[in-house]
């Protein structure tokens, strides 16, 4: 590939969202390497959705520690990223990563000890060559920990400068409730919650907004498409390159039943009412009336990046929109 420049253009069509009651802004979608972008797939290929994301304005970009496959190669992938096209913007990127999964053998590689999550930011600052990420997240609540011990790492994080912002995932209400509270009486606010939440997923409207709004605190929901049942992917049967054909451990055969399929294609033809394809109504959806404050996709081709951004060219829904979005689902 020739040498990288940005776009001119990369923030004139990307809507940004006040995160929580902090100054931070986050794009309306957000890219993850949870997928794709692991030892096992291309370097080139993931390269060309990282740039052209950052050309459409997509700021932030989302790792894990555990993330590939294997484990911490898609921190590598990006590290590599980092040295051959992003260094010279590092400043006008928001670059995030987690612990909390299993990562090494033995007591101290799994879950939210403060051993375990300060030795993993110290290999994923490696991986990714950086001096520092800005948000780094706990990956989800350890029940055998106690929650003072997880978030004083955290906090400590903060403290050594290897982190700007410090945020939690996977935390029911509840539990987001005493851990951002604990966080914000040792001085490192809690920016930012990462849940799971689409049209089909809706366990986060059953408290946990209610708890992050009345905090302060900002959020970022993963697979907001569903799988990528949420797209016009298996509107006409199951691709022989699809990942549900290849029965992933994230979407099997038997996920998409024909009840499911039924419900995906009269959503399809209000997106198409809309002037939208499925997928971007399905990413307008959350984040409609200002609740969530970055959608965050995975991709497998450019194109897809593409598709997401345009999302925000129409956000808002009408009363009667909503409604039989919500007949269709609960059909």
């Amino acid at each position: 590939m020739t040498p990288y420049t940005a776009s001119e253009q990369r923030y004139e069509a990307m809507k940004y969202n006040r995160c929580g009651n902090s100054g931070l802004k986050l794009p309306a979608i957000s890219l993850g390497l949870w997928h794709n972008f692991g030892g096992v797939d291309s370097y080139e290929r993931g390269r060309a959705m990282v740039r052209r994301a950052f050309d459409l304005g997509i700021t932030h970009f989302d790792l894990a520690n555990n993330y590939g496959p294997p484990p911490g190669s898609a921190e590598e992938m990006f590290g590599a990223m980092m040295k051959d096209d992003l260094t010279p913007y590092r400043d006008e990127m928001i670059i995030s990563t987690k612990a909390g999964y299993l990562m090494w053998p033995g007591p101290y590689g799994d879950f939210g000890s403060k051993k375990y999550l300060v030795s993993s930011l110290d290999q994923s600052l490696k991986r990714m060559k950086l001096d520092y990420v800005d948000i780094f997240y706990h990956h989800r609540p350890d029940p055998n920990t106690p929650l003072e011990e997880t978030m004083s790492a955290l906090d400590l994080i903060v403290r050594q400068g290897k982190a700007l912002y410090v945020g939690i995932s996977n935390y029911k209400p509840e539990e987001a409730r005493q851990a951002i509270r604990i966080l914000k009486s040792l001085g490192t606010p809690c920016l930012i919650h990462q849940p799971s939440y689409s049209m089909m997923n809706r366990w986060v409207e059953d408290g946990l907004l209610d708890v992050l709004e009345e905090e302060g605190v900002g959020s970022i929901v993963f697979s907001p498409l569903f799988k990528g049942i949420l797209t016009d992917r298996y509107l006409d049967g199951i691709p022989a390159d699809s990942r549900a054909a290849g029965q992933s451990v994230f979407l099997k055969r038997e996920d998409i039943t024909e009840e499911v399929i039924g419900k995906v294609r009269k959503l399809n033809d209000l997106a198409q009412e809309r002037g939208q394809k499925l997928s971007q109504m399905a990413l307008a959806w959350v984040l409609r009336g200002g609740r969530v404050t970055s959608a965050l996709i995975g991709a497998s081709k450019v194109s897809q990046i593409e598709d997401a951004a345009g999302a925000v060219n129409n956000l808002e829904f009408s009363a009667e929109e909503l409604a039989r979005i919500d007949a269709i689902l609960n059909a």
